[in-house]
């Protein structure tokens, strides 16, 4: 009975933790990326089409790993800038959970 409600607990906790990322990654996004990303990440926006940004639903895309995104988001890539000094890993971290939002 213990165990059960430990377990429970964990999960809510779980939960909640991951329900928090997303929230935090979805305002670093609305900060940082949705300008050239936009709100859908599709890449549609003025900025976004001038500079070729990439949709996140993209197959290309699609098939990098959190590791990768998160290379890209740290470094840059082509016209990207780099985001690494401007964001804590954590929030880079959160940024690219939220992104697997916008891919479903």
């Amino acid at each position: 009975m213990v165990n059960q409600i430990v377990r429970a607990s964990l999960l809510t906790l779980l939960a909640a933790g991951t329900a928090s990322f997303a929230q935090d990654g979805a305002a670093t996004y609305k900060a940082k990326c949705q300008m050239c990303h936009g709100a859908d990440g599709l890449a549609g926006t003025p900025a976004g089409k001038s500079t070729k940004a990439r949709p996140f639903n993209s197959q290309d895309v699609m098939k990098m790993s959190d590791d990768d995104l998160i290379k890209v988001t740290t470094n840059g890539h082509g016209k990207m800038p780099a985001y690494k000094g401007k964001l804590t890993d954590a929030q880079i971290k959160d940024v690219v959970a939220y992104i697997h939002t916008l891919q479903k």
